[in-house]
């Protein structure tokens, strides 16, 4: 089941962004609660972050981005994580499967998203839930706790009509 996050899902959220097993995959760098909460508020605010449940426990996140004019038929799919604790049990593909769901009954006739090249394991999960490879965006993200900068691919998925 996905809900829409509110301020009560804050420390699962903060603990799956800072996370040593799903940070190096996302966005933001870790910091302290206390500076991450602006951004948890600010994605709350505007509706964009959601909370993947199995029989009431939280297991995973993810973000929903609508695009706006010309581009207002695209929705983005990041912020993708799974509680490690939860891991290897089909909980991805069930969570992207809905947000796809949910992204299709919203009018949405594209879905796209970005992800490490060498994140093999989500690539795999995105290919199942029907996602394609588009290309690849080179030195996209920067990792300053590693002093790296790594490949990102592009993968979408157009909705039928």
């Amino acid at each position: 089941m996905i809900s829409m996050a509110t301020a009560e899902d804050f420390p699962f959220l903060y603990r799956l962004y800072m996370h040593p097993a799903t940070n190096p995959w996302l966005l933001y760098e870790v910091q302290p609660m206390e500076a991450f909460l602006p951004e948890l508020r600010m994605l709350t605010e505007r509706q964009m972050l959601y909370v993947y449940s199995r029989d009431g426990v939280p297991v995973g996140m993810f973000k929903l981005q609508p695009m706006k004019h010309r581009n207002s038929h695209i929705v983005y799919l990041g912020g993708v994580a799974i509680d490690p604790d939860h891991g290897g049990r089909g909980h991805g593909t069930a969570m992207i499967t809905s947000a796809v769901a949910l992204s299709r009954s919203q009018g949405f006739r594209r879905m796209e998203l970005t992800v490490a090249t060498s994140n093999t394991r989500a690539i795999g999960v995105y290919e199942r839930a029907g996602f394609s490879f588009e290309g690849v965006l080179r030195d996209y993200s920067y990792l300053a706790s590693e002093g790296r900068y790594i490949d990102e691919q592009v993968m979408g998925l157009l909705f039928e009509d």
